[in-house]
Protein backbone atom coordinates (compact mmCIF):
# COMPACT_ATOMS: atom_id res chain seq x y z
CA UNK A 1 0.00 0.00 0.00
CA UNK A 2 1.70 3.23 -1.11
CA UNK A 3 0.11 5.34 1.63
CA UNK A 4 1.22 3.03 4.43
CA UNK A 5 4.70 2.80 2.91
CA UNK A 6 5.06 6.58 2.85
CA UNK A 7 3.68 6.91 6.37
CA UNK A 8 6.14 4.39 7.78
CA UNK A 9 9.35 5.43 6.05
CA UNK A 10 9.36 2.80 3.29
CA UNK A 11 9.56 3.36 -0.47
CA UNK A 12 6.05 3.48 -1.96
CA UNK A 13 5.43 1.85 -5.35
CA UNK A 14 4.01 5.19 -6.50
CA UNK A 15 3.51 8.64 -5.02
CA UNK A 16 0.50 8.23 -2.69
CA UNK A 17 -2.44 10.60 -2.89
CA UNK A 18 -5.90 10.90 -1.40
CA UNK A 19 -8.09 13.94 -0.84
CA UNK A 20 -10.03 15.03 2.18
CA UNK A 21 -13.74 15.14 1.22
CA UNK A 22 -12.96 13.14 -1.91
CA UNK A 23 -16.34 11.45 -1.38
CA UNK A 24 -18.87 14.23 -1.68
CA UNK A 25 -20.69 16.80 -3.73
CA UNK A 26 -18.00 17.13 -6.39
CA UNK A 27 -19.12 13.70 -7.68
CA UNK A 28 -22.33 13.44 -9.72
CA UNK A 29 -22.80 9.86 -8.54
CA UNK A 30 -22.66 11.10 -4.95
CA UNK A 31 -25.25 13.81 -5.59
CA UNK A 32 -27.52 11.21 -7.20
CA UNK A 33 -27.29 8.67 -4.39
CA UNK A 34 -27.69 11.32 -1.67
CA UNK A 35 -30.80 12.88 -3.23
CA UNK A 36 -33.54 13.07 -0.58
CA UNK A 37 -31.31 11.44 2.07
CA UNK A 38 -30.08 13.36 5.09
CA UNK A 39 -26.38 13.40 5.92
CA UNK A 40 -26.71 11.63 9.26
CA UNK A 41 -29.20 9.13 7.85
CA UNK A 42 -26.62 8.31 5.19
CA UNK A 43 -23.83 7.88 7.74
CA UNK A 44 -25.77 5.14 9.54
CA UNK A 45 -26.61 3.11 6.41
CA UNK A 46 -23.77 0.58 6.03
CA UNK A 47 -24.37 -0.20 2.36
CA UNK A 48 -24.65 3.47 1.46
CA UNK A 49 -21.49 4.30 3.43
CA UNK A 50 -19.65 1.59 1.50
CA UNK A 51 -20.86 2.85 -1.88
CA UNK A 52 -20.04 6.50 -1.17
CA UNK A 53 -16.62 5.63 0.27
CA UNK A 54 -15.76 3.63 -2.84
CA UNK A 55 -16.99 6.17 -5.43
CA UNK A 56 -13.88 8.39 -5.55
CA UNK A 57 -11.54 5.38 -5.46
CA UNK A 58 -13.21 3.94 -8.55
CA UNK A 59 -13.37 7.27 -10.37
CA UNK A 60 -10.03 8.86 -9.43
CA UNK A 61 -7.74 5.90 -8.59
CA UNK A 62 -6.72 7.47 -5.28
CA UNK A 63 -4.39 5.41 -3.11
CA UNK A 64 -6.75 5.45 -0.14
CA UNK A 65 -10.41 5.49 0.68
CA UNK A 66 -11.52 7.50 3.69
CA UNK A 67 -14.57 6.25 5.51
CA UNK A 68 -17.64 8.31 4.60
CA UNK A 69 -18.82 9.72 7.91
CA UNK A 70 -18.84 12.96 9.89
CA UNK A 71 -17.03 14.00 13.04
CA UNK A 72 -20.35 14.34 14.92
CA UNK A 73 -21.45 10.76 14.11
CA UNK A 74 -20.23 9.32 17.45
CA UNK A 75 -22.01 12.12 19.33
CA UNK A 76 -25.26 11.32 17.52
CA UNK A 77 -24.72 7.58 18.04
CA UNK A 78 -24.28 8.15 21.78
CA UNK A 79 -27.57 10.03 21.94
CA UNK A 80 -26.69 13.74 21.63
CA UNK A 81 -29.56 15.61 19.96
CA UNK A 82 -28.00 17.19 16.88
CA UNK A 83 -28.45 17.50 13.15
CA UNK A 84 -26.29 18.44 10.17
CA UNK A 85 -28.04 21.36 8.51
CA UNK A 86 -27.31 21.91 4.81
CA UNK A 87 -25.31 25.09 4.31
CA UNK A 88 -24.61 25.43 8.04
CA UNK A 89 -23.09 22.26 9.44
CA UNK A 90 -23.67 20.48 12.75
CA UNK A 91 -26.28 22.14 14.97
CA UNK A 92 -26.65 21.06 18.61
CA UNK A 93 -30.20 21.18 20.01
CA UNK A 94 -29.07 21.84 23.60
CA UNK A 95 -25.54 23.30 23.82
CA UNK A 96 -23.27 22.09 26.61
CA UNK A 97 -22.41 25.05 28.86
CA UNK A 98 -22.86 24.04 32.51
CA UNK A 99 -21.61 21.37 34.88
CA UNK A 100 -25.01 19.69 34.65
CA UNK A 101 -24.76 19.66 30.85
CA UNK A 102 -21.33 18.03 30.99
CA UNK A 103 -22.48 15.46 33.54
CA UNK A 104 -25.46 14.57 31.33
CA UNK A 105 -23.36 13.83 28.24
CA UNK A 106 -23.81 10.17 27.33
CA UNK A 107 -21.00 7.69 26.80
CA UNK A 108 -20.57 5.87 23.51
CA UNK A 109 -20.92 2.09 23.39
CA UNK A 110 -19.26 0.24 20.52
CA UNK A 111 -22.50 -1.39 19.40
CA UNK A 112 -24.00 2.07 18.84
CA UNK A 113 -21.69 2.49 15.83
CA UNK A 114 -22.41 -0.97 14.45
CA UNK A 115 -23.51 0.50 11.12
CA UNK A 116 -20.07 2.11 10.77
CA UNK A 117 -18.16 -1.07 11.56
CA UNK A 118 -20.42 -3.06 9.23
CA UNK A 119 -19.67 -0.55 6.48
CA UNK A 120 -15.94 -1.02 7.04
CA UNK A 121 -16.35 -4.75 6.47
CA UNK A 122 -18.20 -4.10 3.20
CA UNK A 123 -15.58 -1.60 2.04
CA UNK A 124 -12.70 -3.95 2.77
CA UNK A 125 -14.48 -6.56 0.69
CA UNK A 126 -14.36 -4.23 -2.33
CA UNK A 127 -11.18 -2.21 -1.82
CA UNK A 128 -8.14 -3.45 -3.77
CA UNK A 129 -5.29 -4.75 -1.64
CA UNK A 130 -3.03 -1.95 -2.90
CA UNK A 131 -5.29 0.75 -1.45
CA UNK A 132 -5.67 1.78 2.18
CA UNK A 133 -8.82 2.48 4.17
CA UNK A 134 -8.55 5.45 6.51
CA UNK A 135 -10.83 5.74 9.51
CA UNK A 136 -11.25 9.00 11.35
CA UNK A 137 -12.70 10.90 14.25
CA UNK A 138 -12.99 14.45 15.46
CA UNK A 139 -10.54 15.47 18.17
CA UNK A 140 -11.91 16.46 21.60
CA UNK A 141 -11.35 20.21 21.12
CA UNK A 142 -13.22 20.39 17.82
CA UNK A 143 -16.10 18.30 19.20
CA UNK A 144 -16.19 20.51 22.29
CA UNK A 145 -16.38 23.65 20.16
CA UNK A 146 -19.49 22.35 18.39
CA UNK A 147 -21.13 21.27 21.64
CA UNK A 148 -20.44 24.52 23.47
CA UNK A 149 -21.14 26.96 20.64
CA UNK A 150 -24.18 25.00 19.46
CA UNK A 151 -22.83 24.89 15.91
CA UNK A 152 -20.06 26.31 13.72
CA UNK A 153 -18.36 29.48 14.99
CA UNK A 154 -15.86 32.03 13.74
CA UNK A 155 -14.68 33.23 17.15
CA UNK A 156 -15.21 30.25 19.53
CA UNK A 157 -15.91 32.79 22.25
CA UNK A 158 -18.01 30.49 24.47
CA UNK A 159 -15.53 27.64 24.03
CA UNK A 160 -12.50 29.74 24.93
CA UNK A 161 -14.36 31.32 27.83
CA UNK A 162 -15.15 27.95 29.43
CA UNK A 163 -11.63 26.74 28.72
CA UNK A 164 -10.04 29.62 30.62
CA UNK A 165 -12.68 30.55 33.18
CA UNK A 166 -13.51 27.03 34.38
CA UNK A 167 -10.61 24.72 33.52
CA UNK A 168 -11.92 22.01 35.83
CA UNK A 169 -15.22 21.82 33.97
CA UNK A 170 -13.36 22.09 30.66
CA UNK A 171 -11.19 19.11 31.51
CA UNK A 172 -14.22 17.09 32.56
CA UNK A 173 -15.83 17.79 29.18
CA UNK A 174 -12.64 17.07 27.26
CA UNK A 175 -12.15 13.86 29.20
CA UNK A 176 -15.61 12.64 28.24
CA UNK A 177 -15.03 13.56 24.59
CA UNK A 178 -11.64 11.83 24.60
CA UNK A 179 -13.37 8.67 25.89
CA UNK A 180 -15.94 8.90 23.10
CA UNK A 181 -13.28 9.47 20.43
CA UNK A 182 -11.18 6.55 21.68
CA UNK A 183 -14.20 4.23 21.57
CA UNK A 184 -15.06 5.35 18.03
CA UNK A 185 -11.52 4.98 16.71
CA UNK A 186 -10.97 1.60 18.37
CA UNK A 187 -14.23 0.33 16.86
CA UNK A 188 -12.97 1.31 13.41
CA UNK A 189 -9.56 -0.23 14.05
CA UNK A 190 -11.10 -3.46 15.31
CA UNK A 191 -13.11 -3.54 12.07
CA UNK A 192 -9.91 -3.36 10.03
CA UNK A 193 -9.05 0.18 8.90
CA UNK A 194 -5.42 0.62 7.82
CA UNK A 195 -4.84 4.10 9.26
CA UNK A 196 -6.73 6.71 11.26
CA UNK A 197 -6.89 10.48 11.01
CA UNK A 198 -7.72 12.65 13.99
CA UNK A 199 -9.31 15.88 12.75
CA UNK A 200 -8.77 18.81 15.10
CA UNK A 201 -10.33 21.00 12.46
CA UNK A 202 -10.59 24.19 14.53
CA UNK A 203 -7.45 23.94 16.68
CA UNK A 204 -5.99 26.75 14.57
CA UNK A 205 -8.15 29.16 16.57
CA UNK A 206 -5.84 28.62 19.55
CA UNK A 207 -2.45 29.97 20.54
CA UNK A 208 0.28 27.41 21.08
CA UNK A 209 0.22 28.09 24.83
CA UNK A 210 -3.53 27.47 25.06
CA UNK A 211 -3.24 24.37 22.87
CA UNK A 212 -0.50 22.90 25.07
CA UNK A 213 -2.39 23.67 28.29
CA UNK A 214 -5.98 22.86 27.45
CA UNK A 215 -5.97 20.55 24.41
CA UNK A 216 -2.75 18.60 23.98
CA UNK A 217 -3.15 16.30 27.02
CA UNK A 218 -6.54 15.08 25.79
CA UNK A 219 -5.47 14.57 22.17
CA UNK A 220 -2.37 12.78 23.42
CA UNK A 221 -4.53 10.37 25.40
CA UNK A 222 -6.65 9.63 22.33
CA UNK A 223 -3.65 8.84 20.16
CA UNK A 224 -1.94 6.85 22.93
CA UNK A 225 -5.03 4.66 23.33
CA UNK A 226 -4.87 3.57 19.68
CA UNK A 227 -1.09 3.22 19.46
CA UNK A 228 -1.21 -0.53 20.17
CA UNK A 229 -2.88 -1.18 16.81
CA UNK A 230 0.35 -0.27 15.06
CA UNK A 231 -1.30 1.66 12.23
CA UNK A 232 -0.33 5.19 11.12
CA UNK A 233 -1.99 7.93 13.14
CA UNK A 234 -2.53 11.10 11.09
CA UNK A 235 -3.28 14.43 12.79
CA UNK A 236 -4.71 17.43 10.94
CA UNK A 237 -6.15 20.86 11.57
CA UNK A 238 -6.77 24.02 9.54
CA UNK A 239 -4.67 27.13 10.10
CA UNK A 240 -2.35 25.23 12.42
CA UNK A 241 1.02 26.39 11.08
CA UNK A 242 2.06 27.66 14.50
CA UNK A 243 0.85 24.44 16.15
CA UNK A 244 2.50 21.87 13.88
CA UNK A 245 5.16 20.88 16.38
CA UNK A 246 2.71 20.71 19.29
CA UNK A 247 0.16 18.74 17.25
CA UNK A 248 2.84 16.28 16.17
CA UNK A 249 4.14 15.80 19.70
CA UNK A 250 0.77 14.51 20.95
CA UNK A 251 1.52 11.25 19.14
CA UNK A 252 1.12 11.72 15.41
CA UNK A 253 2.97 9.50 12.95
CA UNK A 254 1.84 11.73 10.06
CA UNK A 255 1.14 15.44 10.36
CA UNK A 256 -1.28 17.10 7.96
CA UNK A 257 -0.29 20.51 6.64
CA UNK A 258 -2.64 23.05 5.11
CA UNK A 259 -1.66 25.26 2.14
CA UNK A 260 -0.36 28.16 4.26
CA UNK A 261 2.97 26.53 5.14
CA UNK A 262 5.37 24.96 2.59
CA UNK A 263 5.93 21.27 3.26
CA UNK A 264 9.68 21.59 3.75
CA UNK A 265 9.14 24.42 6.24
CA UNK A 266 6.54 22.31 8.04
CA UNK A 267 8.94 19.37 8.19
CA UNK A 268 11.59 21.60 9.75
CA UNK A 269 9.08 22.73 12.39
CA UNK A 270 8.11 19.20 13.44
CA UNK A 271 11.56 17.62 13.15
CA UNK A 272 12.64 14.30 11.62
CA UNK A 273 10.96 10.95 11.96
CA UNK A 274 7.39 12.03 11.09
CA UNK A 275 5.71 11.78 7.69
CA UNK A 276 3.97 14.84 6.24
CA UNK A 277 0.68 15.05 4.39
CA UNK A 278 -0.57 17.83 2.13
CA UNK A 279 -0.89 20.46 0.93
CA UNK A 280 -2.52 21.61 -2.33
CA UNK A 281 -4.90 24.54 -1.97
CA UNK A 282 -8.34 23.11 -2.91
CA UNK A 283 -9.05 26.08 -5.17
CA UNK A 284 -6.15 25.07 -7.44
CA UNK A 285 -8.38 22.23 -8.67
CA UNK A 286 -10.58 24.94 -10.19
CA UNK A 287 -7.81 26.94 -11.86
CA UNK A 288 -7.10 24.87 -14.96
CA UNK A 289 -4.57 22.24 -15.97
CA UNK A 290 -1.56 24.52 -16.35
CA UNK A 291 -1.94 25.96 -12.86
CA UNK A 292 -2.64 22.52 -11.43
CA UNK A 293 0.55 21.03 -12.89
CA UNK A 294 2.65 24.01 -11.78
CA UNK A 295 1.36 23.84 -8.21
CA UNK A 296 1.70 20.07 -7.99
CA UNK A 297 5.30 20.25 -9.20
CA UNK A 298 6.04 22.84 -6.52
CA UNK A 299 4.42 20.80 -3.75
CA UNK A 300 6.11 17.57 -4.83
CA UNK A 301 9.48 19.36 -4.83
CA UNK A 302 8.80 20.70 -1.34
CA UNK A 303 7.78 17.21 -0.22
CA UNK A 304 10.96 15.72 -1.63
CA UNK A 305 13.04 18.34 0.19
CA UNK A 306 11.16 17.51 3.37
CA UNK A 307 11.94 13.80 2.99
CA UNK A 308 15.58 14.56 2.19
CA UNK A 309 15.79 16.54 5.45
CA UNK A 310 14.39 13.72 7.60
CA UNK A 311 10.64 13.42 7.11
CA UNK A 312 9.62 9.74 6.94
CA UNK A 313 7.58 10.22 3.77
CA UNK A 314 5.13 12.44 1.90
CA UNK A 315 1.45 11.69 1.25
CA UNK A 316 -0.02 14.15 -1.22
CA UNK A 317 -3.35 15.64 -0.22
CA UNK A 318 -5.20 18.93 -0.16
CA UNK A 319 -4.68 21.52 2.55
CA UNK A 320 -8.37 21.08 3.41
CA UNK A 321 -11.32 19.31 1.78
CA UNK A 322 -12.47 19.15 -1.84
CA UNK A 323 -14.80 22.08 -2.47
CA UNK A 324 -18.34 21.12 -3.58
CA UNK A 325 -18.13 23.03 -6.88
CA UNK A 326 -14.96 21.27 -8.02
CA UNK A 327 -15.11 19.53 -11.41
CA UNK A 328 -14.69 15.80 -10.75
CA UNK A 329 -12.57 15.47 -13.90
CA UNK A 330 -10.06 17.95 -12.46
CA UNK A 331 -9.60 15.69 -9.44
CA UNK A 332 -8.98 12.70 -11.72
CA UNK A 333 -6.41 14.70 -13.70
CA UNK A 334 -4.70 15.72 -10.47
CA UNK A 335 -4.34 12.10 -9.38
CA UNK A 336 -3.01 11.09 -12.81
CA UNK A 337 -0.44 13.90 -12.66
CA UNK A 338 0.65 13.02 -9.14
CA UNK A 339 1.20 9.41 -10.14
CA UNK A 340 3.32 10.40 -13.14
CA UNK A 341 5.30 13.46 -11.96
Amino acid sequence: MPLIAAATGKNPARRPVWFMRQAGRSLPEYRAIRANRGMLESCFDAELVCEITMQPVRRHDTDAAILFSDIVVPLRAAGVDLDIVAGTGPVIAEPVRTAADVAALPRLATDEVGAVTSAIGLILGELPDTKSLIGFAGAPFTLASYLIEGGPSRTYERTKTMMRADPELWNQLMGKLADLTITFLRAQLDAGVDAVQLFDSWAGALSEADYLTYVAPHSARVLAEVADYGVPRIHFGVGTGELLSAMTNVGADVIGVDWRVPLDVAAARVGPGVAIQGNLDPTVLMAGDAVLERELRRIIAEGERAVASGARGHILNLGHGVMPGTDADAITRAVELIHTL
